[in-house]
């Protein structure tokens, strides 16, 4: 097919958008091997084998093999989409509009979780709702971190609050940015450093070195991301009942950056503004105590529904991603005036 660059943008962002609807209504189906699994299970295996190789090397052997796997990582899932878009065309020559767009919007469901993220967070809000403290337990274990044996009500509730907002980032506005941009290539060329630095992005004996490059690229790619997020909080908080705007917007300004990774404190900040409440703090991992600062202010004791209101202001911000892409991917008065002198010939 013959596309201009600006066509070939707007495409993408056709897609993206067929992408977000796709994720709205199926999510991520658990019969459906994702590929955020696969990714994980390269890393885990180029580690080992990069760490066969460069035994006994030192920090800058660990270092090196770092940054030989970020790049292959990087490599690889920027050309998987790609052929599986260019596959579906020659598959299908003769729909290769329809053939393309079905193929990036499927990839771009994907790499969005925002379907899975209310899913599996209202799971423990409906959990605490009832009164079931244990099986709400269980469910917000499935989606932090942290040991939750020793939370109360309240510190599951904000578990969840916190997992809300800060995954509001790395599970939706980043990607829908760098599929904006790049097509579903850049969603999961995203995905693969931001899985990277999940599983290798530690300070600690066995990744201090290995896991640098990773981490410090993950840290780039969410510098513009994080700060989107946390400033389209502050307008959710600014237009949905019940949140205070004014407040959001001191406590983003104020609280940001109270987080040991520059990214990881702007949603979470501009949510506990706007919910008045007081999130992040010390917490339990692996049985060791991490001390951490707050984030928000004390107002209020959190509630259960604090979980579905971090959940709409994560909405509100994809919802004016999407907006945004609506206005870049709807046809201009010279694309109008080009279709309708085609037709008449």
């Amino acid at each position: 097919m013959d596309m201009t660059w600006l066509d070939l943008w707007k495409f993408h962002g056709a897609a993206l958008l067929a992408g977000c609807v796709i994720d709205w209504i199926i999510g991520d189906p658990l019969w459906l091997p994702h590929p955020v699994r696969l990714m994980g299970t390269m890393i885990a295996g180029m580690e080992q084998r990069l760490r066969r190789w460069t035994e006994g090397t030192g920090r800058k052997g660990q270092s090196r093999a770092g940054a030989i796997l970020a790049a292959s990582m990087c490599m690889i899932w920027w050309c998987i989409p790609w052929a599986i878009v260019h596959a579906a065309e020659l598959l299908w020559p003769a729909w290769a509009w329809a053939a393309l767009l079905l193929a990036e919007g499927f990839l771009c469901s994907l790499m969005l979780a925002a379907r899975g993220l209310y899913t599996e967070s209202m799971k423990v809000c409906r959990s605490l709702e009832a009164g079931r403290t244990e099986e709400a337990r269980y469910n917000v274990s499935m989606i932090v971190g942290r040991d939750t044996s020793v939370l109360d009500e309240g510190g599951i509730a904000r578990a969840a609050v916190e997992t809300v907002a800060e995954n509001a980032s790395d599970g939706v506005i980043a990607p829908f940015l760098f599929m904006a941009f790049l097509g579903p290539a850049g969603g999961t060329l995203y995905k693969a450093v931001n899985t990277m630095d999940s599983m290798v992005g530690y300070k600690n004996g066995r990744y201090l070195y290995f896991g640098r490059f990773a981490a410090r690229l993950d840290d780039l790619l969410n510098l513009a991301p994080a700060r989107l997020t946390g400033i389209l909080m502050v307008l959710g908080a600014w237009v949905l009942p019940g949140m205070d705007g004014t407040h959001a917007c001191k406590v983003f300004l104020r609280d940001r950056k109270r987080h040991a990774s520059p990214n990881s404190a702007h949603g979470e900040a501009a949510c506990a503004g706007a919910l008045h409440l007081r999130l992040a703090g010390d917490a339990w991992y692996f049985g060791t105590l991490h001390k951490k600062p707050y984030i928000g202010d004390d107002h209020r004791k959190i509630e259960p529904s604090d979980i579905r209101r971090a959940n709409h202001l994560m909405f509100f911000a994809e919802g004016m991603m999407v907006f945004g892409c609506l206005l870049y991917t709807s046809p201009s008065p010279r694309d109008r005036t080009r279709s309708a002198g085609a037709c008449l010939e």
